[in-house]
């Protein structure tokens, strides 16, 4: 049994472990779930497609956006929200190459 990492993670997981945070919960997960690839969507569109409360969209859309998984961008008075493929991307594959590096089957 390995013990180096009982008290903390390694530094660099860390960034990695928000995303899997993040998504840990299943409304966020419906959030994502919104999303056709390459859409961007606004607060008001997805607060019309899920069961919550605006003030609840707004949290776990900062969750999510803190942990790079959408990212906003202001276009006048709205703020656009798009998944971050690629840091989700990268969480999973570093996930994957660790599974691979210590010869997981």
């Amino acid at each position: 049994m390995k013990t180096d990492f009982t008290d903390r993670l390694p530094e660099d997981w860390e960034p990695l472990a928000r995303v899997f945070t993040a998504l840990g919960d299943p409304h966020r997960q419906r959030i994502l779930f919104l999303f056709e690839p390459g859409e961007r969507l606004n607060i008001t569109q997805i607060v019309a497609a899920m069961p919550l409360s605006r003030t609840a969209v707004v949290h776990h859309l900062r969750v999510l956006a803190e942990a790079g998984v959408l990212h906003g961008e202001r276009q006048g008075n709205q703020t656009l929200y798009a998944v971050d493929s690629p840091r989700v991307r990268e969480a999973l594959g570093r996930v994957i190459e660790y599974l691979d590096w210590h010869g997981y089957p």
